[in-house]
């Protein structure tokens, strides 16, 4: 992943964000571009007949902070060994991310904190994931690194949303120690099966062992993360949401599940 794009907020998470970037720069050496985006709806107030007005102390706060945050995030990242620059933007996160991933291999953001898929972390995933190109890969608030040579693990169930999660992901993937092919068998035939997701990867040189469990759709996430952790796993590649959001949101998913329990990082893609 020679261009990474990641999400840049005074969080919990913003230091599980930024070491698992590094980690992936200095692998790859590659460049890192921080992006830090001020939402537009922060500089804006509504009084009660309507009208539109800009908080000027709400205003002067946020470029104080934002600046004192700049100035951190830029004396950190003068002393690690890596390619980098920062980028300050005012608009929606969802479409700003989206935007500056045209040219970026990966973005970074934060797991999602939480079962409730209408909170506003689940939806800005949510958004990024569906909008971008570019695959997304969401680490937890207690990530210390991130391991690239370390165990993958590959969910595959056939879906156009598998294999562009698989071609996305192959710049880590060749940098993996071990790849592990995981399929949940439904009881239904796949145009494309395991075995060749498996020799797709044989022709970029990476070798892959299968697994296939047995289960029903509602134990499918269960079934990845319990696979996933045999094989301590390092992260684990999906293709996201295989139906609309909206039916994930009522009836539940694959995606959702992963996003609400997975212990490990998630590279989606879709």
């Amino acid at each position: 992943m020679k261009s990474v794009l990641l999400h840049i907020q005074d969080d919990a998470g913003f230091e599980a964000r930024l070491q698992t970037a590094l980690d992936i720069v200095r692998a790859s050496e590659g460049h890192l571009t921080c992006l830090y985006v001020t939402p537009v709806n922060a500089y804006v107030a509504f009084d009660n007949f309507g009208g539109v007005f800009v908080m000027n102390d709400v205003l002067k706060q946020l470029e104080e902070n934002k600046a004192l945050l700049q100035a951190r995030i830029e004396q950190r990242l003068k002393v690690e060994d890596i390619s980098w620059d920062y980028v300050d933007s005012t608009a929606d996160p969802a479409q700003a991310l989206v935007s500056r991933s045209t040219l970026s291999d990966l973005i970074i953001m934060s797991h999602p904190v939480g079962d409730k898929p209408q909170g506003i972390a689940h939806a800005l995933v949510g958004d990024v994931v569906m909008g971008a190109s570019t695959p997304v890969l969401l680490v937890s608030d207690t990530a210390k690194a991130f391991n690239a040579t370390g165990t993958a693990v590959v969910a595959w169930n056939g879906s156009f949303e598998a294999g562009h999660a698989l071609r996305a992901a192959l710049p880590l993937l060749a940098s993996a120690g071990n790849v592990h092919i995981v399929s949940v068998s439904e009881g239904r035939d796949h145009a494309f099966p395991s075995l060749a997701a498996s020799e797709y990867l044989a022709r970029h040189g990476i070798v892959s062992e299968l697994h296939e469990r047995r289960g029903d759709s509602g134990e499918v996430g269960t079934l990845l993360i319990e696979t996933a952790k045999q094989l301590k796993a390092q992260y684990l590649v999906m293709g996201a949401y295989g139906h609309s959001r909206a039916r994930e949101y009522l009836f539940g998913g694959v995606t959702r599940n992963l996003l609400k329990d997975s212990p490990i990082p998630l590279l989606l893609a879709r």
